[in-house]
C-alpha cells in the first residue's frame, strides 16, 4: 500500500487528501500534518466560547468563482451546493468588486465546513499536529 504524507490541514492539502482517495489507482495510506494539528488552514470558522451559534468566518468570508477557472472547477462547486456546503451569495458585502461573470458563494455552516467535508472524503478524520 502506498503511503502519502500531506502537510498541512487546509483547502489545499485537504482536498489533495480527497482527490488522491477517489483518484489513486490502489488504495493509499494517507496521513496529514498541520502546525495548528486542527483543519482549516486560512479558511477557519472561530465559534464564540459564550453562544455556539455566533460565529465568524476568518480568512475566507466568501468564495468567488471566475469565469476563467469555471470550467475547470465547476464540478467542485456543483458538489458542494448540491451538498448545502456552499449556498449563492446574495446580499451585497462593502468594499467588494464584482467583476463580469463572477459567482460568489458563502458557507451557512462556515467557510470550515468545506475543509471538513473534503477531508471527510479522503477517509483520514485525524490531523497530526507537526511543529516545523
Amino acid at each position: 500500500m502506498a503511503r502519502v504524507l500531506i502537510v498541512g490541514a487546509g483547502l489545499t492539502g485537504s482536498l489533495c487528501a480527497a482527490l488522491l482517495r477517489k483518484e489513486a489507482p490502489r488504495p493509499v495510506h494517507l496521513t496529514v500534518w498541520d502546525e495548528a494539528g486542527d483543519s482549516g488552514g486560512r479558511m477557519t470558522t472561530a465559534r464564540s466560547p459564550y453562544n455556539p451559534q455566533s460565529t465568524v468566518d476568518l480568512g475566507a468570508q466568501y468564495i468567488t468563482c471566475t469565469p476563467h477557472y469555471a470550467k475547470q472547477h465547476q464540478s467542485f462547486y456543483d458538489d458542494l451546493l448540491a451538498l448545502g456546503i456552499l449556498k449563492p451569495l446574495t446580499s451585497p458585502i462593502e468594499g467588494m468588486v464584482m467583476k463580469e461573470g463572477d459567482c460568489n458563494f458563502v458557507a451557512p455552516q462556515g467557510v470550515s465546513s468545506i475543509i471538513k467535508h473534503y477531508l471527510k472524503e479522503s477517509g483520514g478524520d485525524r490531523i497530526f499536529s507537526a511543529f516545523f
